[in-house]
C-alpha cells in the first residue's frame, strides 16, 4: 500500500478503535473475543483499504465487517468452547458513570437479546448511528432495522424495568 494510504488507514482506524472494541465487546459478551473481532475487522479494512475509502460511508462500512466478523465467529465450532470460568468484564461496556451493577445488568439483559435484535440495539443506541446507518452496515432495510431496535428495546426494558431504566436516568443527570 502507498504510504499515503497507510497513514490515512492508520489515522482513521486510530480514531475509532475504542468504539470498534466496544462495540464488538457488547456483540459477544467477552473482552478476548472482542480483541480478535476487532483484529480481524482491522485485517479486512486493511486489505480492502483502496475500496473502503470510497464509500459513502466509511463507518457504516466498517460496522459492516465488524458485524460479519462476528456472526462468522459465532458459527465456527470452537467459539462454543469455553475452557474455564471467565469473569464478566464489563468495564468497557457502557459509559463510566454507571455503576457496576448496573453495567452488570445491561450486559446481562443484552446477551439475551436474539443475535439480530442484539446488533441492532448496539449499533443504533450505543454507538449512536442512525436508523439508515445502522441499515447500510448490516446491508438490511430501514424497516428490518426499526423493527429489530423495537423488540430488542422492549425485550430490554421487560427485563430490566421502568423502574430501574428511571433510576439510571436519574443517576445519570444527576452527576451530569
Amino acid at each position: 500500500m502507498r504510504p499515503e494510504l497507510e497513514r490515512e488507514y492508520v489515522d482513521y482506524v486510530s480514531g475509532r478503535l475504542p468504539r470498534l472494541h466496544r462495540t464488538a465487546y457488547l456483540l459477544c459478551g467477552d473482552a478476548h473475543r472482542a480483541d480478535d473481532i476487532v483484529q480481524a475487522t482491522l485485517t479486512a479494512l486493511y486489505v480492502n483499504w483502496r475500496r473502503a475509502v470510497k464509500a459513502d460511508n466509511l463507518d457504516g462500512y466498517i460496522h459492516r465487517i465488524l458485524v460479519r466478523r462476528y456472526l462468522d465467529e459465532r458459527r465456527l465450532r470452537w467459539s462454543r468452547v469455553q475452557l474455564g470460568d471467565a469473569p464478566l468484564e464489563a468495564a468497557t461496556a457502557v459509559p463510566a458513570d454507571h455503576s457496576i451493577d448496573v453495567r452488570d445488568e445491561l450486559i446481562t439483559a443484552l446477551r439475551s437479546l436474539p443475535k439480530g435484535q442484539r446488533v441492532v440495539v448496539v449499533l443504533r443506541f450505543l454507538n449512536d448511528l442512525t436508523v439508515e446507518a445502522t441499515a447500510e452496515a448490516l446491508g438490511c432495510s430501514v424497516g428490518n432495522v426499526k423493527s429489530q431496535s423495537s423488540r430488542g428495546l422492549a425485550t430490554l426494558r421487560e427485563l430490566l424495568g421502568t423502574d430501574r431504566q428511571v433510576k439510571v436516568t436519574e443517576e445519570s443527570r444527576g452527576r451530569s
